[in-house]
């Protein structure tokens, strides 16, 4: 079953997602950077005078990744902590500015990263629990077991007939508009029109149970299956494109997919990352970055370089995207006293993060240092990290 849900009516917020741009208009409006950029065209013998505004958002763009490379790589460490809900919840969701959080609470919450401001809150009904969840600038869609829940802005709520919105236990759900993409127990990829208000198609993905999914804007499902491999279909036909093997039986636990690239991210249950390029179909690099499972990781829209990566060991990791080389080892510095600041909307505890040198063994650092990170989001010099618990961190880097 399939329904429509209004956001809560105590909200007071007048911030509409329709509003809200998918660019980042820091990078174009920053005098800083328009200046750094300037300079080292000048530095390296480049004109600034002819098409130079032509070429100005883009290399402000590239000035802007590098920075945000650097500052994840080697730069000082500042983790913010505030309590998010009453009970404890494992995923996060960062776009447009904005942090959904949620799953393991009867609500969502949308927060604004600059003030900690709760903007919204999603109800989830009595008789459901949310198991996963996404959004956009205009809705959100929450998987509800074996239904699907639409949050939006206007009121609106609508029920789907049963025939049409049921289907096997759903492990994860993606949306890119207008359809929402279920991975199933039963191994198959349940896609929901969300304007007809139909399951489209059903697409057999793999043997085992999806465990993870991810959209490309040229309408590719990829797949993550509890047997060790990478599906790929195509949404539109519904056929098969690809399947992508990992080298060992692990289970994939998590996925992401870069279109700027072309490049295919995946951790595994027993602390593998892998790295396939779509355009050969080829494994590009794999590596063993922990011994337990990495439960998430992602990277900043357009950039090509850095992927954060998180697990049970509760190390925040920084990866090479093109080779998988380790770049940084993260973890909450817990000898040094807190600080501490509340502003109109929430309390906030501050701490520093350190990183590990690459001989240091993780295993022996107390668990206070190094909570399991259940789910991560990168942000422009920031990642959001949830832990199981009623705390969301952000770990904010800079030189």
């Amino acid at each position: 079953m399939i329904y429509f849900v209004s956001s809560s009516p105590s909200s007071t917020s007048s911030t509409s997602f329709a509003a809200l741009p998918f660019a980042n208009p820091v990078i174009r409006k920053s005098e800083l950077l328009q200046v750094l950029y300037f300079k080292l065209r000048r530095d390296s013998g480049e004109s600034t005078s002819s098409g130079q505004r032509k070429s100005m958002e883009f290399g402000l763009q590239e000035v802007a990744m590098k920075y945000h490379r650097l500052c994840l790589q080697r730069g000082r460490i500042d983790i913010h902590r505030w309590k998010a809900h009453s009970v404890g919840v494992d995923q996060c969701r960062m776009k447009m500015g904005l942090l959904l959080t949620g799953v393991g609470d009867k609500v969502m919450r949308l927060w604004s990263l600059d003030s900690y401001k709760c903007e919204e809150e999603y109800y989830i009904p009595d008789t459901a629990s949310l198991v996963d969840f996404d959004f956009d600038e205009s809705k959100i869609v929450g998987l509800l077991g074996s239904r699907v829940g639409i949050w939006t802005r206007n009121g609106k709520r609508s029920i789907f007939p049963s025939r049409e919105g049921t289907f096997s236990k759903g492990l994860c759900v993606r949306y890119i508009d207008p359809d929402a993409v279920i991975g199933c127990e039963d191994g198959t990829a349940r896609v929901f029109d969300m304007y007809s208000r139909t399951c489209s198609r059903i697409i057999k993905m793999h043997a085992g149970p999806v465990t993870c999914l991810a959209l490309s804007d040229d309408e590719l499902i990829l797949s993550g299956s509890s047997l060790g491999s990478v599906s790929i279909s195509d949404l539109a036909s519904d056929q098969r494109v690809a399947r992508l093997r990992s080298t060992d039986s692990a289970g994939i636990r998590t996925l992401c997919f870069n279109p700027c690239s072309h490049l295919v991210f995946a951790g595994t249950t027993v602390g593998y990352t892998y790295c396939w390029d779509l355009r050969t179909m080829k494994s590009l690099w794999e590596t063993r970055i922990s011994s337990n499972v990495l439960y998430s990781l992602s990277y900043l829209r357009s950039d090509n370089s850095t992927l954060a990566v998180g697990g049970i060991d509760g190390v925040l990791r920084v990866l090479n995207q093109n080779t998988g080389e380790v770049l940084s080892r993260c973890l909450i510095d817990d000898e040094r006293p807190i600080s501490s600041t509340r502003n109109m909307h929430a309390f906030i505890e501050k701490k520093k993060g350190i990183r590990l040198p690459e001989d240091a063994e993780v295993d022996r650092i107390p668990r206070t240092c190094r909570p399991p990170i259940t789910c991560l989001s990168v942000g422009m010099k920031k990642v959001v990290t949830a832990h199981n618990s009623k705390y969301i961190r952000m770990w904010k880097f800079n030189m």
